[in-house]
Order: C-alpha cells, then structure tokens, then sequence
C-alpha cells in the first residue's frame, strides 16, 4: 500500500476537440512532481498516475487506481498554466464520481487552482472526501499523518465532511515561504511518471514551441524557478493558490505573492534534465523576465555550465529590458511570451494592465526580434470593455505586430479571479459546467462584455484566429525564418475547425 496516488485525469479531447491528437502539449504535471518530491522527502510514499499522458480510458484508470492500493487518490489539477485548472475538471470530477461508485472505500481528494477558488462547492460533490485550500503542501502531509478519519478537524488547510455528512472546511494552512522553498520542494520525482522507453518521453512541447515542426517536441518538460505572481490581473485566478483565507468572497489578486528557488539550485535542476536527453523547456513562471536578482543569475550558469536548450519565458511588455536581451538569448530563450491582451487602453486599463501605457509596444517586440528571440504574444477578446471596433483594434495590433506566434483567447471569468465576482455582482451569465469555461471546447461559452454578447465574443475569436494564421505576411515570415515544412504544418493546422456550439444555437447569449 501507498500513502498517495497522485492522479491527473484525461480531459485533453473534451478540453481541445481535435487539436487534442497532434497540436497541443501533453505537460509533465509539475504540480504532482512537486508534491511528490515533499512527500519521499518526508518518508512517505507516492506514485504518480498521468493518465493524460497515457491517454487512459475511464474505465482503465479506475482500474489503475485501485489496483495501487492507495491510502489516498488525490487529483493534481494545475493545466498547462493554472488558469486551466477549472478545465481540468472535465475530467476529473467524471473519473472521481466513477470510482467512487465502483470502489467506496478509496479517499478521494482534489487539489489544484479550481479547488482553491470554490473549496466548498468542490467539497459538496459527494464522491469527494477532502479538498485543499491552496497548494497544499502541508496540509497534504499532515493529513496522511492521520488515519484519514479521525482529528481532521486538527488538519489546517483542508476541507472534509464530518460523521453527519456535512462539509467542514478548516483554517488554511500556510504556504511554503521563499526562506523554506528549496528543502520543502526539492525538485521533481520525475522518476515516478509513466514512459514508453525513456523517462520523459511520452510527453511533447508545444507545437510552436519547437518552431511548428514535430522536431524536438520529444522530450519536453515544464520546470519553475518561482511560484506566483506579484501582478493582480482582473482576469487572472493564478495566486488563489497562494489562499490564506477561508473567506467566500476571496479572489486571486488578494494573495499577491512570488517565492523563488534558489538560482543555482534550480540550474541544478536544469542539468538534471539535460542528462535525460531535454532539449526543449519551458520556464513556466509567470513572470520569469523581471527580477534580475534571480534570473540573472540562472541564465548566466546555464551558459557556464554550457547547457543547450530551446527555453520558454514570460515577460510582461513593461518588464523587457532591451540591455538583458542578449543574455537571454545567449542562455537559449528562443521564445518569450508577452501578455499584450489587448490593443486599446480603456479596456487595459479596466482589467489593471493598464501600467505598460507608456511603453511602447511595437518599439519593445522589435527590440526582442532584433535579439533573434521569437515572440508568442497572447490577446484576449471579449474582456468587459470590449466591443466589436475594440476587439477590432487588438486584432489589428497582433496583425501589424506579426508574432511567431500568437494565442487567441475567449475571455472567461475564471473562478477565483476578480472579474468572476465582477461579473456575479453585474448577475452575468457564468458558464454552467466546465466544459463551457474550456477555451478550446464545443461547449465554450466566453464571459459577454458590456457592448457584446457571448456568442458575438466567440464568433469574433475564432474568426480572428483564422484570418491571422492563414495571413500570407504571417506565412511568409514563418517560411523566412523557420522553413516551408514549418509554414505548410500551420496551413494543416488551419484546416482544423473547432466546432462550436453557441455558434450553431440561433439564440443570443
């Protein structure tokens, strides 16, 4: 017997449709790894089931799980960033719910952004016995020192429902502090995930990441050198796993908080993966380009130690500073990643990213391509200021802009972010199942803003999106820079039509 089966649940073809089979990243799930690091470190015993790498049936994974004789199966729910933790409900809440019917006895436990945002209406599903507030590091451990049913009351940071069924939801624990972050968490047991024939290898990098060619995608990891976030976007539910409250009207930007790794602890990491063959890396901070206290330090051991990776990073527009781009460079950044979101002020301004307004934008992505460093540049339509000649404007921005590449996403009020009480306290239509806050999903139903509904906001995106990939300017600078095999696989690409229901249904949203 185990003490804790982490498991991360398949939603991948609910959340993506068919982009699922080849366009997007499987992700070692970093979360699971990190917790588990703390739970052998404490002489306790873990195993990791990915049942998203495996692409496990329902019915496979229930077998898997109850074939490891856990203590407890406790679902990891961080998605490729943590704002994908509500998607990752799909699946998870369908696996749990399954096995709680044909196996009672297991201990089910769900932790991740989602659970952190709305811990008693997760604790509510009766198939779930125990929830965590926030990332749950301590509390995980303090709860598998008990028998998982006696003086749970005693256990900070968990909710659980008592001998009458009703749930109890106990004071949060604390969360690891900058001082205790490298003998807390680690590392990662990347022993402990599933392979084919070498460790890492049934994960795979996203498709741009690796310059939309196949090659390289293989190995891929997701590593962090800092967790949180210091910013506050109204969109954004990322620091709700920095909870310390109980309180129900708690959201993200409450918990503003950022604790680094030592630098060369985490280079240590980093020539880890090396020696497992991981070419291709993405620094998954949320803002890894705005300390120099710690990144300057990584990226100039990284060039000592003379490892070569293709790296990942996140910048904010108004944190790149052009006297730190060749570094970054030198050190194998080949991407970063720049939160623009949108192309007029007002509506920056509104959701609080408004700060970068006197920088500006073209002058700073030029600087970052001068330095032959790509850019992903994100947008977001449908944000509550937007209206169609809005919406228009950061279309038009992205288009001049010409990005490597370039995310398109639905506004959703994401539980645990400011804009989800925002748009409670408007008595706005919230989507009613996860499946709808998916982004990518048949069932997507986007937040409406105050001039547009949610089906003009869908309609919008998806549009957008295709007149951006299939731009011949955009095409031709692929081509120049990454070659035609690069510019034909974005055409395949653009042949894949998510299909939509709201944009089928004859009613206004």
């Amino acid at each position: 017997m185990i003490d804790v089966l982490f498991v991360i649940p398949n939603s991948a073809k609910k959340i993506y449709q068919n982009l699922a089979n080849i366009y997007t990243a499987i992700e070692p799930p970093t979360w699971a790894l990190l917790l588990a690091s703390n739970i052998r470190k404490n002489n306790l015993s873990c195993e990791i089931l990915d049942c998203d790498a495996l692409r496990l049936t329902e019915e496979q994974s229930i077998e898997e799980i109850n074939d490891s004789k856990c203590r407890l199966a406790c679902f990891v729910l961080y998605g490729q960033q943590p704002n994908q933790g509500t998607f990752l409900m799909i699946g998870a809440t369908r696996l749990a719910q399954q096995l709680k019917l044909h196996h009672p006895m297991i201990k089910i436990g769900f932790i991740g952004s989602h659970i952190s945002a709305l811990p008693m209406e997760v604790l509510s599903y009766n198939y779930i016995d125990f929830v965590f507030i926030n990332e749950g590091v301590y509390s995980l451990n303090n709860l598998l020192k008990t028998d998982l049913k006696n003086n749970l009351h005693k256990v900070k940071g968990i909710g659980y429902k008592d001998e009458e069924n009703n749930p109890i939801l106990n004071s949060p624990s604390e969360v690891v502090l900058e001082k205790d972050i490298n003998n807390e968490l680690p590392g990662y047991a990347w022993d402990l995930l599933p392979k084919n024939k070498n460790i890492l290898d049934l994960y795979r990098a996203h498709y741009w990441h690796t310059f939309f060619s196949e090659k390289n995608r293989t190995p891929f990891v997701a590593v962090y050198s800092s967790l949180g976030c210091k910013f506050g976007c109204n969109f954004c539910m990322i620091n709700i796993v920095n909870r310390n409250s109980i309180n129900s009207d708690a959201k993200a930007s409450d918990f503003k908080l950022m604790r680094h790794w030592d630098p060369m602890f985490f280079v240590d990491q980093l020539e880890i993966l090396a020696n497992y063959g991981v070419k291709t890396i993405r620094l998954s901070d949320e803002m890894f380009f705005l300390n120099k206290k710690f990144y300057v330090p990584i990226l100039k051991e990284i060039i000592n130690r003379g490892l070569k990776f293709n790296l990942w990073a996140y910048a904010r527009v108004d944190t790149v500073r052009n006297d730190q781009l060749e570094l970054f460079k030198e050190a194998g950044v080949n991407w970063l990643c720049l939160g623009i979101e949108a192309g007029n002020q007002e509506v920056r301004r509104n959701i609080d990213k408004g700060r970068f307004e006197k920088v500006n934008i073209r002058d700073v992505t030029k600087s970052i391509n001068d330095h032959g460093i790509n850019i992903l540049g994100n947008y977001i339509f449908g944000l509550p200021e937007d209206s169609m000649q809005r919406m228009n404007e950061t279309l038009d921005l992205a288009m001049e802009l010409n990005t490597e590449h370039a995310n398109f996403y639905p506004c959703q009020a994401l539980p645990g972010s400011p804009l989800y009480f925002e748009a409670k306290k408007k008595k706005w239509d919230l989507p009613n199942s996860f499946e709808e806050y998916a982004f990518f999903s048949y069932e997507c139903k986007p937040l409406r803003t105050n001039y547009c509904t949610s089906k003009e906001v869908l309609q919008f995106r998806d549009e957008a999106w295709q007149k951006y990939f299939t731009n011949p300017n955009f095409l031709n600078m692929i081509e120049k820079k990454f070659g035609k095999e690069s510019k034909n696989n974005i055409t395949k690409l653009s042949n894949i039509k998510l299909n939509r229901q709201i944009l089928e249904n004859s009613n206004e949203y």
